[in-house]
């Protein structure tokens, strides 16, 4: 009888690992890791080469994603992506190995080296998570596809730039492929779903068909009492 029980829940468990579906993502193709992947609040900023970038942007929650060739502590090829669940076409890109991490150290005077990027960026996302008030991300565009995100930290009455990064956004060819990524796998973990209501159709049915027969005529009632 234990075993009858546990069948249906490990089905449902099991149902969650979405790890298939995101090795498909176009990101991992040159063999890179998913080190971060979070929605964060950004400052979209348009840039007009006449007047410069706006003074005031708007708040966004940009899905971020930090991507990683070899390890963490020794990365060899860092990406970091944004893409926007309001604009399936919103796609911009970072891509940094140790050279241009060198020459971006210089300009910007930066005390760290190419190892601590990974962490330093982690920390500074979730900074704009928690801190909001404290720390913030501006992603400024420009019309010919160029962008900039400046990491701020705002102590008391002044503002300082803690860290640059030049993006790009994607040819329409990445885009295509992206956007057919998030497709599939929004059909795939919907599939998933589906399938794991009928487990749990299933085990209700088993155990107490009648509160399967009211779920199935008043879903809404039954789930607001």
């Amino acid at each position: 009888m234990q075993d009858e029980r546990l069948d249906p829940v490990d089905s449902i468990l099991n149902s969650f690992d979405f790890s298939a579906i995101e090795d498909m993502d176009p990101g991992l193709s040159e063999g890179h890791h998913i080190s971060y992947d979070r929605e964060v609040p950004l400052e979209l900023r348009i840039q007009d080469s006449n007047n410069g970038p706006q003074e005031v942007g708007t708040l966004e929650s940009i899905k971020t994603k930090l991507l990683v060739l070899g390890e963490d502590s020794n990365p060899r090829h860092i990406k970091l992506e944004l893409t926007s669940e309001n604009d399936i076409f919103f796609h911009y890109i970072n891509s940094i190995d140790e050279a241009s991490f060198n020459t971006m150290q210089q300009s910007q005077k930066l005390m760290i080296e190419f190892s601590d990027l990974p962490t330093i960026l982690i920390r500074m996302l979730n900074a704009c998570i928690k801190e909001p008030h404290s720390f913030l991300a501006v992603l400024i565009m420009s019309r010919d596809g160029r962008a900039r995100l400046d990491f701020i930290q705002n102590i008391e009455y002044k503002f300082i730039e803690l860290l640059s990064l030049d993006l790009i956004a994607t040819s329409e060819e990445l885009v295509r492929q992206q956007i057919t990524f998030r497709y599939n796998t929004v059909k795939s973990k919907t599939a998933v779903l589906k399938a794991r209501l009928q487990d749990i159709s299933a085990l209700v049915k088993v155990k107490n068909p009648s509160l399967l027969l009211q779920l199935q005529k008043n879903p809404r009632k039954t789930g607001n009492k």
